[in-house]
C-alpha cells in the first residue's frame, strides 16, 4: 500500500491540487459506478426479453408443431407474434418451413436426437446470413417422426437493448458530468476554511502573529483544526512577546548593573591611583581613601549578592518548604530593626487596629525572613528618624472562599505616589536616582521581595498609609494546619 501511495505522490496525479484530485477520484468512482450499474441493467434486460420470447414461443408451440407438420403455418394474427416455423427431418434436413424473416437461422445438426435432448427449451443460434441471434425452440412429437423448430430472430430484442445501452451511456455522461460540476462547487466551498487556513498561515509565516482563524464551524475537523492553529498561535504570540519582554528586561538590568558597578568600580580606582601615584601625602589621606575603597568594595559586594539572589530566584530552583508563621516572623524581624535602630518605635499589631494573629503559610522561611527584612530595612531606610514602623498580621477571606495570610509593613514617611507606587518593584527602579547611593542600598531589594512572593504565588503591593507614609501589603495563600485546622480570620480561634 506504500509502494502505490508513493508512487501516486511522485505521478503527476500527486502534483495537482487537492480539490483537483478529490472531484478527479469521485469523478472515477461515479464512472465505475455507472458502467457497473449500466451493465447489470442492460444484462438483465436482455435476459428479462429473452425469456419472455421463450415463454411465449413455448406457450404457441404445442399448437403450432402438429399444424406445421401437416404443412398448415399460422399466420401471425393467429399466434400473435411473427414466427419462423422448420420441419425438420430425423437427419436434421429442413423439408419444409415458413421464415417471413429476411434471414434464416443454422438449424444443421438438430436431428431428431438432438432435439429431443432440448425439446421445450430456448436455445440461441447465429443467423446463416450475418452475425445477428436467433432464438429457436425444438418440438418432437411421438406420433411423427419429424422435429418441428419454432424460431425468432433476436433482432428486435438487440435492438432494445442497444437504444437502451444508448441511452444509458447518454444520460450516464450527461449524470457524470453534472455531478463533477457540482462536486468541483461542493468541494471548492467546503474547502474555503481549508483556503482561510492557507492564507492566514501564509500571513503568519511573513511575520505577522497576531493572524487568527476566523468564521469556522468547530463541530468540523477543518474548525477543530483552527480551533487547535488559533490556541497554538496565542501560544507562540505570547511565548515571543514574552521573550521580547525578555529580552527587553535582560537588557535594561545588564545596563542597569554595568551602571550600578561602574561607579564603585570608578571610585575603588580612583582611590587606587592617587595611592599609587602618592597624592595621598598624610595619613589622614590615606585612612580616608582605604576607607572608600572598603566602603565602595562592600557595596559592589552587595550588589553582586544581589544579582546572584535575582538570578537564582528567575531559575525557579526546588526549594525545602515548612510551615512558618508569618507572626513570628514579623516578632523576629521587629526585634532585629529595634536593635538595629532602637529609637524607632517598631510594633507587630494586627490588621484593622485589632490584636496580631497567627497566618500560617508554606514555603522557605529562609527566603520569607528575607523578605521581611527587606520591607522593614526598605522602610527605616527612606522615613525620618523617629518615626513608627509598624507590622500588622492576620487573615483575610480570600476571592474564591479560601483565606490568606496578610502581612503589612506600615510607615508615615513620605510615601510612593503614582508611577512609583506601580514600578516600585522593578529592578534597579527608583524615584530618586540618587536615593539609593545615599542611603547605602543596591536598588534591588524590592525587586527581591517581589520574586520571592511570585515563587511562593502570594501578592505584594504597595498601599498610601492613613495620614501619610507607605504600607507595603504582602499576600500569601493560608496552609493549614498539621491537626487540619484553621484560623478564624476575625477572632483567631482554631476552626477544626
Amino acid at each position: 500500500m506504500s509502494v502505490v501511495t508513493d508512487r501516486v505522490r511522485n505521478s503527476k496525479l500527486g502534483a495537482l491540487s487537492l480539490r483537483t484530485q478529490l472531484v478527479m477520484l469521485t469523478g472515477f468512482l461515479l464512472t465505475l459506478a455507472i458502467a457497473v450499474t449500466s451493465l447489470v441493467a442492460i444484462t438483465a434486460l436482455r435476459s428479462q426479453l429473452v425469456q419472455q420470447l421463450d415463454s411465449e414461443m413455448k406457450s404457441n408451440i404445442s399448437s403450432v408443431a402438429p399444424r406445421a407438420v401437416q404443412g398448415d403455418f399460422p399466420s401471425e394474427d393467429e399466434t400473435g407474434h411473427s414466427y419462423s416455423v422448420f420441419v425438420l427431418d430425423p437427419d436434421g434436413n429442413v423439408v419444409a418451413g415458413s421464415n417471413p424473416a429476411s434471414s434464416t437461422p443454422a438449424l444443421n445438426g438438430w436431428t431428431r436426437a438432438n432435439s429431443s435432448k432440448y425439446a421445450g427449451q430456448g436455445l440461441s443460434v447465429p443467423s446463416v446470413e450475418s452475425g445477428s441471434q436467433w432464438r429457436i425452440m425444438p418440438y418432437v412429437s411421438s406420433d411423427s417422426p419429424y422435429t418441428v423448430v419454432l424460431a425468432s430472430p433476436l433482432s428486435r430484442t438487440d435492438g432494445v437493448v442497444t437504444l437502451v445501452r444508448v441511452l444509458t451511456v447518454t444520460f450516464g455522461l450527461a449524470t457524470l458530468a453534472a455531478a463533477l460540476a457540482v462536486g468541483w462547487v461542493l468541494v471548492t466551498r467546503a474547502f474555503e476554511p481549508l483556503a482561510r487556513v492557507e492564507r492566514t498561515a501564509a500571513r503568519i509565516a511573513a511575520g505577522d502573529l497576531s493572524q487568527r482563524i476566523e468564521r469556522y464551524n468547530p463541530r468540523t475537523e477543518i474548525g477543530q483544526l483552527s480551533m487547535s492553529l488559533n490556541v497554538m498561535l496565542t501560544r507562540i504570540e505570547e511565548a515571543f512577546d514574552a521573550q521580547k519582554r525578555s529580552e527587553v528586561k535582560m537588557r535594561r538590568f545588564v545596563g542597569d548593573a554595568s551602571h550600578e558597578l561602574r561607579t564603585p568600580l570608578a571610585s575603588i580606582r580612583g582611590y587606587s591611583e592617587l595611592y599609587r601615584q602618592g597624592a595621598l601625602q598624610t595619613e589622614e589621606d590615606v585612612t580616608k581613601a582605604m576607607h572608600r575603597i572598603e566602603s565602595e568594595a562592600k557595596r559592589m559586594g552587595r550588589l553582586v549578592e544581589d544579582l546572584l539572589m535575582l538570578a537564582r530566584l528567575d531559575e525557579r530552583r526546588p526549594t525545602e518548604t515548612t510551615t512558618v508563621d508569618l507572626l513570628e516572623l514579623a516578632n523576629d524581624a521587629a526585634d532585629d530593626a529595634e536593635a538595629t535602630a532602637p529609637e524607632r518605635d517598631i510594633a507587630v499589631v494586627g490588621l484593622e487596629s485589632g490584636p496580631a494573629l497567627p497566618a500560617a503559610v508554606t514555603g522557605d522561611e529562609a527566603r520569607l525572613r528575607q523578605v521581611l527584612a527587606n520591607l522593614v530595612t526598605n522602610a527605616l531606610r527612606y522615613t525620618p528618624e523617629g518615626t513608627p514602623i509598624e507590622l500588622a498580621v492576620g487573615v483575610e477571606p480570600g476571592i474564591d472562599g479560601s483565606f490568606v495570610s496578610v502581612l503589612k509593613v506600615v510607615d508615615h514617611g513620605p510615601g510612593i505616589q503614582g508611577e512609583d507606587a506601580e514600578r516600585v518593584f522593578q529592578r534597579f527602579y527608583r524615584a530618586d536616582s540618587s536615593r539609593t547611593r545615599e542611603t547605602g542600598g543596591t536598588g534591588l531589594g524590592l525587586a527581591i521581595v517581589a520574586a520571592i512572593v511570585e515563587q511562593h504565588n502570594g501578592t505584594v503591593r504597595v498601599e498610601q498609609t492613613r495620614g501619610g507614609g507607605a504600607t507595603m501589603v504582602l499576600r500569601l495563600p493560608q496552609t493549614i494546619d498539621r491537626d487540619g485546622a484553621k484560623h478564624n480570620p476575625h477572632t483567631g480561634e482554631i476552626r477544626e
